[in-house]
């Protein structure tokens, strides 16, 4: 079992493949998912890989929790989270960085968070009841629910009734979900079809319990430092054939600045001529 990743929903867009179809996806950003803390069998009875993301000014974030960010020496995170691990071999060092290839293109995961919160809803926007009916001899009760008891046994209404209430935000899980496209560069996870939760939400995203995990999926998980040595490489590249260029530069300089000398003198000559014939006659 690997550790999962703490995503934030960017909204919705579309994919084309190489067919020409295009495939509806939500684009899920890496903010930050950093490593902030382990448990381990020994001090906690099981292992956990705590992980953080976002950002979090210190001074809304409370003292426990700014002593871990500090002993973790990262910076105060937005939400926090634990993932199960099977024994230390799936746990990550402390402060390292989470990268979107932890998840691999096919692969399915399951994303919870959420969903979007409805207010105070009727019975048949919540339920689906539906509700008395149209004629005028119902007056003005038809989107009731109805009877919500019965006689003097019991007397009461039970409990879990389905009646008018808070509608939403609950926390919910999509299960089955393909990972369609990943960007490492930007920390961009693309999934197909939709996620619980309105945008800029906290979202966990674990690979999928009823389907066997990917072999070539990264193990115990891929880390941001690892994908950097490429871009270094480049720059590098790109610095020297700079200096390269720069001598080149440097020996026409002195060439263009010369020419200006001649015509000087070329110019001044005639004006020492005349000077000479005036003092002759």
């Amino acid at each position: 079992m690997r550790t999962g990743v703490i995503a934030k929903k960017m909204g919705m867009m579309r994919l084309f493949n190489e067919d020409g179809r295009h495939v509806p996806v939500t684009v899920l950003a890496l903010e930050g998912c950093q490593v902030v803390g382990a448990r381990n069998a020994e001090k906690d009875g099981y292992f956990a890989v705590r992980l953080g993301a976002g950002a979090r000014k210190a001074k809304n974030v409370n003292k426990p929790q700014r002593g871990e960010f500090a002993k973790a020496q990262v910076e105060p995170k937005a939400r926090v989270a634990e993932f199960r691990v099977d024994n230390a071999d799936g746990l990550l060092p402390v402060g390292a960085t989470v990268s979107a290839d932890h998840f691999i293109d096919g692969q399915l995961v399951d994303i919870t968070g959420h969903t979007q919160g409805k207010g105070f809803a009727g019975a048949m926007k919540r339920w689906g009841f539906g509700g008395m009916r149209a004629s005028h001899g119902v007056s003005i009760t038809h989107r009731a629910h109805g009877s919500t008891g019965q006689r003097q046994d019991p007397g009461k209404v039970f409990k879990n009734k389905k009646m008018a209430g808070h509608m939403g935000d609950r926390q919910r899980t999509q299960q089955n979900l393909e990972i369609v496209r990943t960007d490492v560069a930007r920390g961009l996870i693309f999934v197909k079809g939709s996620v619980p939760g309105a945008k800029n939400g906290w979202l966990l995203v674990r690979d999928a319990v009823k389907v066997p995990t990917p072999e070539a999926a990264p193990f115990p998980g891929a880390l941001k430092n690892d994908n950097e040595a490429p871009v270094v490489e480049d720059v590098v590249i790109a610095t020297e054939v700079e200096v390269a260029d720069t001598p080149a530069v440097e020996a026409e300089a002195p060439a263009a600045e010369a020419a200006p000398a001649v015509e000087a003198a070329a110019v001044e000559a005639p004006a020492a001529d005349a000077g000479e014939e005036k003092k002759e006659g």
